[in-house]
């Protein structure tokens, strides 16, 4: 046979995908197979990128208002923190600390009153362990200084308490002990410096911040604070960092505990990443629906082309390369679809931000609920390894799909399908 004809398998295969046949319900099925495998690797891309995304911000933003590690007591009151402080900042990889006083409150303005988590903080040291100063919508935080009685608020909870900056709040404070004593709880007037917005209701709605020697008169605790957050070099060495910190402070501080950020926020992760296998497991169904068409178009390729086969084979084409010719045929379905698919999907995945604001403003609504999802913009983030993983299942299941129509093309008797030619 000429070169040029070489490898004949591949040729044929070419030549079966290209020809115009005058059952155009074969060729028909053959599209709606490609375009199956394209749409459901196209979903998946999306889908996993956008699922990316949501782990990428809320880490982000989790990390941004959480310290990697935070040192306290257990009786949640530490002494002379100024020396621990300076202890901390002697361990390697640690960047910044800042004291902290973390109280529960009531915030209340005229009728309307909203539970509050208090935090005490020096302006200057908690900046380098919080971004919370970065989405300042009003006002300033640096105006939290001692004995100011200034307060920073949630740009939810001064919706809730119809409040602005300048207004003036009632903190309602009772003590542990109040229920036994009848004690009359603290009450302590702030004016509202700051308003914030982090997207995250769990910030936006319960957490203010006020300056640290003004929580520790609120509440009257004197030079204590409740612990102390860290920020390290590498925030994965945060397990290890708060190990480290326990084994070597502990001696001299016998009650004394260390937490990191993968414990405060294990089960959110785990559970992003149980969603993202379900849903990889779900949607990688659709390409299995569209490989499973493209058993049923070879198949029906194979019967179309009976004839052509038994000439094949009496030329003497082995049974192994007539399964090639049918390989390549269902094979080029496969990568084509795959390719359109992953195409498609990345440049959909990557312009989300403007798809799904059009699409909210088209059709007056928001897709994203911030009470429940915590942030309340859709992001996305295409991770080049879950696209890898996509194309190369989808082009396994295509050459899987292959593999019994063209066993059945290897099986054809000359004698029988030339018999009524």
């Amino acid at each position: 046979m000429n070169k040029m004809f070489q490898p004949m398998e591949l040729f044929v295969g070419l030549r079966y995908t290209r020809a115009r046949r005058e059952k155009h319900f074969i060729s028909f099925i053959s599209l709606a197979s490609m375009i199956g495998i394209a749409i459901g690797v196209l979903v998946l891309i999306t889908v996993l990128s956008v699922m990316n995304g949501f782990e990428q911000t809320m880490r982000e933003r989790i990390m941004g208002m959480l310290a990697h590690v935070t040192v306290s007591e257990h009786d949640l009151s530490v002494s002379d923190w100024q020396n621990v402080q300076q202890d901390l900042l002697d361990f390697p990889g640690v960047k910044a600390v800042s004291p902290f006083i973390e109280k529960p409150a009531m915030l209340n303005q005229g009728d309307e009153a909203r539970a509050a988590v208090l935090q005490g903080i020096v302006p200057e040291l908690e900046q380098q362990v919080s971004t919370v100063f970065k989405h300042v919508i009003k006002g300033d935080m640096q105006t939290l200084q001692p004995g100011s009685f200034n307060v920073a608020i949630g740009a939810t909870m001064a919706k809730e308490l119809k409040v602005d900056v300048g207004d003036a709040l009632t903190l309602v404070s009772p003590s542990e002990s109040a229920l036994e004593t009848g004690e009359m709880p603290a009450l302590q007037r702030f004016t509202i410096a700051a308003i914030f917005r982090v997207d995250m209701q769990q910030f936006d709605t319960t957490t203010a911040y006020v300056n640290l020697e003004d929580a520790a008169k609120t509440f009257e605790m004197g030079n204590d604070v409740t612990g102390l957050r860290m920020t390290l070099s590498d925030l994965y060495l945060a397990p290890t960092m708060a190990q480290t910190i326990l084994q070597r402070m502990s001696p001299s501080w016998q009650d004394m505990w260390a937490n990191d950020w993968t414990n405060l926020n294990k089960n959110q992760f785990k559970a992003i990443q149980a969603q993202k296998s379900v849903m990889f497991i779900i949607l990688m169904l659709i390409i299995a629906v569209a490989a499973f068409n493209l058993v049923s178009t070879l198949v029906m390729v194979v019967t179309d082309k009976e004839g052509d086969i038994a000439i094949l084979r009496t030329l003497g084409l082995s049974s192994g390369r007539v399964m090639k010719i049918f390989m390549v045929q269902g094979t080029l379905i496969g990568v084509f679809g795959t390719l359109i698919g992953v195409i498609l999907g990345v440049l959909l995945a990557n312009n989300l931000d403007v798809i799904v604001p059009f699409l909210e403003r088209l059709f007056d609504t928001h897709f994203i609920n911030a009470d429940v999802y915590f942030i309340s913009e859709l992001e996305s983030r295409v991770n080049p390894g879950d696209v890898l993983v996509i194309a190369l299942s989808a082009l396994f299941m295509s050459i899987l799909a292959t593999l019994y129509p063209a066993w059945r093309a290897s099986k054809v008797q000359p004698a029988e399908a030339l018999r009524y030619e």
